[in-house]
């Protein structure tokens, strides 16, 4: 049967737009449904790389007589939780109220009016493993939606009310997000550093972007060598680990093990985008070439995997390939000599490639427990391994472009771009920037996402709306065009007064965006920075470029909103904290007129935050000197500096790195 989400934008709804279940997308006429025919609505929420959602799909909704029980009994919604990140919230908090714990695919039971009585995961199509098979869970819910009607009303409005509290403002502690107050959090995350592996915890392991971006920052302000410590033994280790390509670079979402060895298959563009700034950014203040070349290599796997034809970046690879997870990824050492020849016991050497393997069916993830001797040995291995895996079939991919993700790798791609020597990745970050804005910016509002040069329906949310920002700042510190910069500030004044809380926070949608059973508002950090905390970063770098003091007031705010998280829990606060450091540097506003020479030390500042023009039509230009660079704070400036080793002082830098190779 045909379902309602044949015009769907989602390529995950787009999956389950033949499965013989009524599904209907999140809509008002829903609920209107379910009030008519009284009876309760199910809602389905997953994406598109998720590869339980796969199993559930392909187990119960694409089975008949499943599907005909939830058309009988529920009205079915089918959401991808990347295009209503809003929703998704909401009824996460549900999930983990309700059950302990979350996940996706995320199965919940609703009354007409969206309130939540009865929550679950993946759910097998029978009895299994302790759990409850979904045919029965379906009967259960059921048969207490007819015979226990009250209890089940009272349910959903105690869930309600408890989520109620969930948005209530956390307590600042009155005091701002300090210096002492960030050695805390800094001296946290040492404590709890896995220092045999890299990282923080055991298995499932997420790589810590954030985490490492903090440490840099901290390191950069204190000098401290415990928190670079940190941040170069986990960028190594994950290098190295099978969580990274060994092949086609990129990073998957996680790893199952606490060394990185074994990843969940999935590729994400924000944890790419994320991880290709940390690593560029170890590269800038160490020199590592391991750390180049991962970040040339993530870039280039951004660009060829990716981009899409209109030239956004897609937002994610498939776990599955071939009917399996990870069969595009997985070699054996037969499969290693059958293309190698010679060549093939040595790779396996190389690529910790056994015969017990270290994946299923004795097949191995590609590691690289030490570098190579011989670099052309290796270049010529990795060519003919890339070809021969492009023979498999490939992951599918999600190509909606999601604009909160497209403004990380947007300012990730310029940050390599500009410290590597590398045109094109600027060039493919402004194609984005271009793309995104025409597209998704509408009537001075975001849509959060768009598919083939379509802009979907959904509003964006408050990271949509500061990680564009920050990313079209980063625009145009790379190109001078002053368009940029004023467009930026047009969606940071958006976010001023339509996101902004009283207490001087962020809520995550807008004051006019569709009323949900809770206004979500989350300021901890997830896969992606806490809306609130992109919010300040992006804010306080237009502060830097513009003067503009009001800017600046509400980063501050937003920080000091979440310091005693950043204290406490710094896990969890630390883009928040990284902001904090950017604020406590300044952050520092150079201009360089003239003096290519000097260009190159400004942009090698591993100063946090710090925002660097060069040409174009920039405020921080305006009367200045030629031939000179100027650093200020606050835009009030020291005397123009003309010498490189001066400059190089000043913004600690060291001219005699292995970064001034390029």
């Amino acid at each position: 049967m045909p379902n309602r989400l044949s015009g769907a934008t989602s390529p995950y709804l787009l999956q389950h737009k033949d499965n013989p279940v009524d599904w209907w997308p999140w809509c008002d006429e829903a609920f209107e449904e379910a009030k008519r025919r009284d009876i309760p609505v199910l809602l389905s929420i997953g994406y598109a790389a998720c590869h339980w959602c796969h199993v559930m799909a392909h187990e119960s909704f694409e089975d008949p007589a499943i599907a005909a029980q939830m058309n009988d009994h529920f009205i079915c919604i089918k959401v991808d939780r990347e295009e209503r990140p809003d929703v998704d919230a909401v009824y996460m908090d549900a999930v983990q109220a309700l059950t302990g714990h979350g996940g996706w695919p995320m199965t919940t039971f609703l009354t007409a009016d969206g309130a939540p009585f009865h929550a679950g995961t993946y759910l097998p199509p029978t009895d299994r493993h302790g759990m409850p098979g979904f045919p029965r869970v379906l009967s259960a819910v059921t048969e207490a939606w007819r015979t226990r009607r009250d209890a089940i009303d009272a349910a959903g409005r105690e869930i309600v009310s408890r989520l109620a509290e969930v948005t209530a403002a956390p307590r600042s502690g009155g005091r701002p997000l300090d210096g002492i107050t960030l050695d805390a959090g800094a001296a946290s995350l040492v404590a709890d550093h896995d220092t045999a592996h890299g990282g923080f915890g055991g298995a499932p392991k997420f790589p810590p972007a954030m985490c490492l971006e903090f440490l840099l920052r901290h390191h950069a302000r204190t000098g401290s060598a415990a928190a670079l410590a940190v941040v170069t033994n986990t960028t190594d280790r994950m290098a190295r680990g099978g969580i990274y390509d060994q092949l086609g670079g990129g990073f998957a979402r996680y790893s199952v093990d606490a060394s990185w060895t074994v990843p969940h298959f999935e590729k994400m563009l924000s944890d790419n985008a994320l991880l290709l700034r940390v690593y560029t950014h170890v590269w800038r203040v160490s020199g590592d070439r391991l750390a180049r070349r991962v970040a040339e290599e993530t870039a280039g796997f951004l660009l060829a995997e990716l981009r899409t034809e209109e030239g956004g970046f897609a937002s994610s690879l498939d776990a599955d390939s071939d009917g399996g997870e990870g069969r595009f990824y997985v070699w054996t050492p037969d499969q290693l000599g059958a293309v190698l020849g010679a060549d093939g016991p040595a790779a396996a050497r190389l690529f910790a490639v056994t015969s017990g393997g270290t994946f299923e069916h004795g097949s191995s993830v590609l590691q690289l427990p030490v570098d190579p001797a011989d670099p052309d040995w290796f270049a010529s291995v990795r060519s003919r391994l890339v070809a021969a895996r492009d023979t498999r079939p490939r992951p599918a991919r999600d190509d909606k472009v999601v604009a909160a993700w497209n403004g990380l790798a947007i300012a990730a791609l310029v940050d390599a771009g500009l410290l590597f020597g590398r045109s094109d990745f600027v060039d493919a970050a402004t194609a984005a920037a271009r793309l995104v804005t025409a597209t998704q910016l509408i009537g001075g509002r975001l849509r959060r996402t768009s598919r083939a040069g379509r802009a979907g329906t959904d509003a964006g949310v408050l990271e949509d709306y500061a990680d564009l920002a920050d990313g079209l700042l980063a625009v145009h510190q790379a190109t001078g065009e002053a368009h940029w910069l004023e467009v930026a500030g047009r969606l940071l004044d958006v976010v001023l007064s339509q996101f902004r809380a009283d207490d001087g926070g962020f809520y995550d949608t807008a004051a006019d965006a569709e009323r949900l059973i809770r206004r979500p508002r989350d300021v901890t950090d997830n896969a992606t920075p806490a809306g609130g905390s992109a919010a300040a970063g992006a804010l306080l770098g237009y502060a830097a470029l513009t003067g503009e003091d009001e800017y600046r007031a509400a980063a501050e705010s937003a920080l000091a909103l979440v310091a005693p998280l950043v204290e406490r829990q710094p896990r969890f606060a630390a883009a928040a904290a990284a902001v904090g450091e950017a604020l406590l540097a300044g952050p520092l506003e150079i201009a360089v007129i003239g003096r290519p020479d000097l260009v190159r030390i400004a942009r090698r500042t591993p100063s946090p935050g710090a925002v660097v023009v060069t040409e174009g039509d920039s405020p921080l230009l305006v009367d200045r000197g030629a031939g000179a660079a100027y650093i200020c704070r606050h835009f009030v400036c020291a005397a123009p500096i003309t010498d490189p080793a001066a400059l190089a002082v000043a913004l600690g830098v060291t001219l005699d790195s292995p970064t001034f190779t390029v």
